[in-house]
């Protein structure tokens, strides 16, 4: 990302809005920016590293309420939530460490909701594990604070290899939904 272009455009954006750039509390506000959009644009260049992996087995790994921010590719409005990962590992699993990484490298990018949940679903998939449910649920600002202004949340879900059939799929997204405090007999 070139900082200086972005600056510029920032500050003629200021200006088309009908504020100005020299204010006291605007002054800054282009460099700001800038430095933001390097964080939260940053899933483009990032790597989820799931090439790290230790031996072990387990039925399934869940990695519940995992948090992530993405911004709204129609209306570059943030929107927010949980993605909660599920997958049967074959012979070798990942440190949550990678699962949050992968789901930060596709949540920083402009977005929308539905290509986030694919694309965590496909990446992990690709790693040769059995198989993979990714759940999203997520608050949008885009239809909260314009348009409809309603609060409603939405729910993505994309289901890879054996939970692709209904009774494994019935099955894991009643583990997944399941809190610690729940009884697990």
């Amino acid at each position: 990302m070139n900082d200086d272009r972005v600056k510029k455009l920032i500050r003629e954006l200021i200006i088309e809005v009908g504020e100005d750039p020299t204010r006291e509390g605007l002054r800054e506000t282009p460099e700001r920016i800038a430095n933001m959009y390097k964080e939260i644009f940053g899933g483009y260049d990032s790597d989820s590293e799931l090439a790290v992996q230790f031996s072990e087995d387990s039925d399934v790994v869940i990695a519940r309420d995992i948090q992530f921010y993405s911004m709204c590719e129609h209306h570059m409005l943030p929107f927010f939530g949980k993605i909660h990962i599920a997958y049967s590992p074959n012979g070798r699993v990942f440190g949550i460490s990678k699962l949050v990484r992968l789901v930060e490298k596709f949540s920083k990018r402009l977005q929308i909701q539905e290509r986030l949940t694919k694309n965590i679903a496909d990446e992990l998939f690709s790693q040769g594990v059995k198989g993979v449910v990714v759940l999203a649920d997520a608050e949008h600002l885009c239809m909260k604070m314009r348009g409809v202004r309603n609060d409603a949340t939405l729910s993505s879900s994309a289901f890879r290899g054996i939970y692709e059939n209904k009774e494994e799929k019935a099955a894991i997204m009643t583990l997944i939904r399941k809190r610690a405090s729940d009884s697990y007999v």
